[in-house]
C-alpha cells in the first residue's frame, strides 16, 4: 500500500475551516466512539462503510482517533477517484488526540457508553480481583480465573485481537445509532 498524498491539516487549521463552513468533516470511527466525543458538525461514516458511502461535494476532511484509520480511509477514497488536489481531500494530523491536546471543542452525546477499552479494563480488573479473592476465600482453584484473564490480555496485546472487547462491543448498552 502506498502512502497517501492528501493534505494534512493541523487541529487549528481544521477548526478555522470548520468554523468557516468551507468543509465537510467525516469521522471514520465506529458509532460508539463517535458518540463518546466528536468534532462539532462532523458526520460519522465508519471506515468499513466509507468505500460505498455517497460523498458530499466539496472539500472533505477525514478524522479518527489517532490518524491511522483516516489515512486508510483517504487511500480508499482515492481508489474511488476522490480528488486530493485543491484541498479536496484532507486528513486531521494526529487525529482527535491532537484535537483534544489543542483544547478544541468536542461534542458528546449525553449517556454515551464508556469507551470500549475502559470497559475492558473494568471487566478484566474485576475478574482478576474476583479470582484472587475467591482463591483465598472459597477454593484455591479460583486463581486460574486470574490466570485465564492474564493470558487473554497477553494474547490480545500480541495478536491485536481482543475477544473481551468484541464481546463487550456486542452488549446492548454499546449499541448506538448516530
Amino acid at each position: 500500500m502506498t502512502k497517501t498524498t492528501a493534505l494534512r491539516l493541523s487541529p487549528h487549521e481544521l477548526d478555522e475551516q470548520r468554523r468557516g463552513g468551507r468543509i465537510t468533516i467525516i469521522d471514520v470511527r465506529e458509532p460508539m466512539e463517535y458518540v463518546g466525543g466528536h468534532i462539532p458538525g462532523s458526520r460519522n461514516i465508519p471506515l468499513n462503510h466509507l468505500a460505498k458511502a455517497p460523498m458530499p461535494d466539496g472539500p472533505l476532511v477525514l478524522v479518527c482517533q489517532s490518524g491511522a484509520r483516516s489515512e486508510r480511509g483517504i487511500t480508499s477514497l482515492m481508489g474511488r477517484g476522490v480528488s486530493t488536489t485543491g484541498g479536496g481531500l484532507a486528513d486531521l494530523e494526529g487525529g482527535l488526540i491532537a484535537w483534544q491536546a489543542a483544547q478544541l471543542p468536542l461534542e458528546r452525546r449525553k449517556g454515551a457508553p464508556l469507551p470500549l477499552m475502559r470497559q475492558v479494563q473494568i471487566v478484566a480488573g474485576t475478574l482478576v480481583l474476583s479470582g484472587v479473592l475467591l482463591s483465598q476465600l472459597v477454593a484455591p482453584g479460583w486463581i486460574w480465573l486470574s490466570g485465564f484473564v492474564g493470558a487473554g490480555l497477553m494474547f490480545a496485546g500480541i495478536s491485536g485481537f481482543c475477544g473481551m472487547a468484541r464481546l463487550l462491543a456486542a452488549m446492548p448498552w454499546n449499541r448506538v445509532t448516530v
